[in-house]
């Protein structure tokens, strides 16, 4: 691993056991990320991305192989550490904004820096004071998120990501909860903060957006695929449920008429 790198994942394997029951999310993924990139991570419902995105923002821990995220190797983290590494390296960009009702803007985006030591009322304050100007949403800092469209929500959860000036930003279905619009407005809000230097990895189901990262990843069935091969797979599927149709039609038609 060189010093670009920022994010670094190895055979990383994850599975849910519930109920004697297991469920392979992840099937060996690598995954590697330098400074600077922008990455979308796209496939269909439950091939694993959102698992993976789960995973590299330490928000779980993968079943088998080796994370370096920043130098420091993090897969085998206690719960507490993990959250430390978490709030110091990591911005999180959700699709449902996770604002907080009852505070207003500027207060929603001390947030992070609430859980670090060290840092005074006051800087608290002129961070996200500039967070919210770096987003275009200064003149919001006393609303609350009941007041603001979806895309100024997001702008402001863009601004609570950016204020701990984190190594990466995650971004999950960043614009799922958006109309088109405002959609546009939060990629090219992504696309400004990188060509500032921010490394962004982003999961979406939207091929549109995909586009605007340097890079993307698919996945298919828990792996990492190029795109002909996800392609290929994409055909199968639309194959077997095409025949699985057509054989629920017949069946349905010989019951009619026995």
């Amino acid at each position: 691993m060189n010093e670009s790198t920022l994010i670094d994942m190895r055979n990383i394997r994850k599975v849910f056991y519930t109920h004697e029951l297991e469920t392979h999310a992840l099937a060996g993924v690598d995954l590697r990320v330098d400074r600077g990139e922008y990455v979308s991570i796209s496939g269909p419902s439950g091939c694993g991305k959102s698992t993976l995105l789960s995973l590299t923002g330490l928000l779980d821990v993968p079943t088998e192989g080796s994370y370096t995220l920043n130098g420091t190797p993090v897969a085998n983290l206690s719960a507490n550490d993990r959250a430390q590494v978490r709030n110091r390296e990591i911005g999180f960009i959700f699709q449902a904004f996770n604002l907080i009702g009852d505070l207003k803007v500027l207060e929603n985006v001390e947030v992070p820096l609430t859980y670090r030591p060290g840092i005074s009322r006051n800087e608290r304050r002129e961070r996200a004071r500039a967070a919210l100007e770096r987003v275009g949403m200064a003149h919001r800092l006393n609303h609350y998120p009941s007041q603001l469209s979806g895309g100024q929500q997001q702008r402001v959860a863009v601004a609570r990501a950016l204020v701990g000036e984190p190594s990466i930003l995650l971004a999950d279905e960043p614009t799922g909860n958006l109309d088109s619009k405002n959609g546009e407005q939060v990629m090219l809000l992504l696309n400004d903060l990188h060509q500032s230097g921010a490394t962004i990895v982003m999961v979406t189901h939207d091929d549109r957006y995909a586009a605007f990262a340097r890079r993307q990843v698919f996945m298919f069935d828990g792996k990492v695929v190029d795109e002909d091969t996800l392609e290929k797979l994409r055909e199968q599927e639309d194959r077997r449920v095409r025949e699985l149709v057509s054989q629920s039609e017949q069946s349905q038609t010989m019951a009619l008429g026995s």
